[in-house]
């Protein structure tokens, strides 16, 4: 991992210059008397991001809508479910 450790006082006089390293994926260890108190770390890109990125790399295609919801393929229509049958068979 790319960290580096920086004292709180030099985090306030050059608070830019550390965000833009940790947009950049580095990670700043926050110090206060040599002694670590904190971490600032780059947030996950939203989903959203992540598939424009999958699109721009070939790897999904998507139309840029909203994902309608999983609905499952198999319907139950009996009385007994399945953790049912499973339940009774490893009796």
């Amino acid at each position: 991992m790319n960290e580096m450790h920086v004292g709180t006082r030099e985090l306030k006089n050059r608070l830019s210059e550390y965000m833009r390293r940790v947009k950049s994926g580095q990670t700043i260890i926050v110090t206060e008397q040599g002694r670590a108190i904190g971490q600032i770390i780059q947030l996950k890109p939203l989903l959203e991001d992540r598939l424009q990125a999958m699109v721009s790399a070939g790897i999904a295609e998507w139309n840029g809508q909203k994902m309608k919801p999983y609905r499952p393929a198999a319907v139950n229509r009996g009385e007994r479910q399945v953790s049912d049958l499973v339940v009774e068979d490893r009796q």
